[in-house]
């Protein structure tokens, strides 16, 4: 007899495993029109709700990743890096130029904002003209001559994925292990990669709020990548405040060529050179993993992974782009609001996810699918977790347009008010990098 969605629906609503046809039909089902966009819903958080095993989990993923077209795989040296997201974070910009400097070849599928998240496709799109869909043959083509593209998901990867995706963002499913997992694998594997790199972020501006949570997720990641001869790294990272100084479209363009040119804050640019070394390291190109981190650092103090950027964003359709005066090419919005402390002590607590939804609210980040990202505004934090802070310093800054004066003001009541701590006493700060999880096949 055949199966049903609604039997599917009740078995994994119940606990019980479902076997390899089961996904299959479902998932195929979600793209031939025999299960309904609401039978995913339910799929989906009964799936939240009770999990998947890893044999379940891998035959998710195969389904979505068989779901569309893949590269074949492109060589011992060819890795990706994917992080699972935060405030702030733009090290794709960094690290994949990095890593191509230093001969790893990195064809890097991103995605777009999620929830509270910016997304990098959203960022990079900030620059006139880059142009952020490639299909896979184009991607051969931009990967021989510069060993990097960045792209953002096409019709021809996991398009099963591309629809569970946006249904994830809706129905309070994202931060399901089984379904991140799924969900970056299936577009990572159409890369033809043998290696990943991770960057699993955990705290107030992550979806996952506790360390071990993170380590459940990396641990899923690396026994279904395993079961695809993928090698991996998992770097499990602090998003307990923003990473680096500016969180923003245009604002976060221009911090990673200051990270490029060796301009950049310290905790920034040392997480790139830890994450492009992994990358280094998988892709064969060091016999150790210090020994990449040494080649990462110079390929900055050398301005190779400079030049490559340059390269690969004129490459992409962002050829009129002033790489020096980068603010010239983007748009930054015109108004500054400092946002000042009104009491002294040690700055303990940063609720980061409070910051996304300030971000969101100017408008760099969605409520829906169809809103208009607002590439120019953003906000810039000059201080960070454990600093010392004397009334009237600045807290923060917000870039803004002229018609949101009123809304910067309830975001500078509201930020004093729910997204702060300062404190009498200094609490030590989380670490950047929490644990380094590494599975080399």
């Amino acid at each position: 007899m055949k199966v049903t969605p609604y039997q599917i629906i009740e078995k994994k609503r119940d606990g019980i495993p479902l076997t390899e046809d089961e996904i299959k039909f479902f998932i195929n089902g979600l793209l031939n029109g025999e299960v309904a966009d609401y039978q995913m819903s339910a799929f989906l958080m009964a799936t939240y709700l009770k999990g998947m095993n890893t044999e379940e989990t891998f035959h998710l993923t195969k389904t979505m990743l068989d779901s569309g077209k893949s590269l074949p795989k492109l060589g011992e040296n060819c890795v990706d890096k994917h992080s699972t997201g935060g405030i702030g974070d733009k090290t794709s910009f960094i690290i994949g130029p990095i890593a191509a400097a230093c001969g790893v070849t990195v064809p890097m599928v991103a995605g777009r904002g999620l929830g509270f998240t910016g997304g990098t496709i959203d960022k990079v799109e900030a620059i006139e003209g880059f142009q952020t869909s490639v299909d896979l043959q184009d991607m051969k083509i931009f990967l021989e001559k510069n060993s990097f593209v960045l792209s953002g998901q096409t019709d021809d990867i996991a398009p099963a994925d591309k629809i569970i995706y946006s249904l994830r963002d809706v129905t309070a499913t994202i931060d399901s292990i089984e379904l991140i997992t799924a969900s970056i694998l299936s577009k990572k594997l159409a890369e033809g990669i043998s290696g990943l790199v991770m960057d699993l972020k955990y705290g107030t501006g992550a979806f996952m709020k506790k360390v071990e949570n993170s380590e459940k997720l990396a641990n899923s990641m690396a026994r279904v990548a395993r079961k695809f001869g993928v090698s991996t790294m998992m770097f499990i990272t602090d998003m307990n405040q923003p990473l680096g100084r500016f969180a923003g479209h245009s604002h976060e363009i221009i911090e990673s060529i200051q990270v490029l040119k060796g301009e950049g804050v310290k905790e920034l640019h040392d997480l790139c050179v830890n994450l492009a070394a992994g990358m280094i390291y998988l892709g064969k190109k060091a016999d150790s993993f210090e020994k990449a981190k040494e080649m990462a650092e110079s390929s900055i103090k050398d301005g190779s992974a400079f030049k490559l950027f340059k390269e690969f964003i004129i490459a992409q359709g962002g050829k009129d782009f002033n790489f020096e005066a980068p603010e010239k090419s983007l748009d930054i919005a015109p108004n500054c609001l400092e946002i000042k402390s009104i009491e002294a002590g040690y700055l303990n607590h940063i609720d980061n996810k409070e910051i996304g939804f300030m971000l969101i609210d100017l408008g760099a980040g969605r409520r829906i699918r169809s809103d208009k990202i607002d590439f120019g505004v953003g906000i810039e934090f000059p201080v960070k977790l454990g600093d010392k802070i004397d009334k009237g310093d600045t807290l923060c800054k917000i870039f803004h347009r002229d018609e949101q004066q009123k809304l910067v003001q309830n975001l500078e009541e509201s930020f004093l008010k729910n997204v702060i701590k300062i404190e009498p006493n200094r609490k030590v700060p989380p670490k950047l990098i929490e644990k380094v999880i590494t599975d080399i096949i």
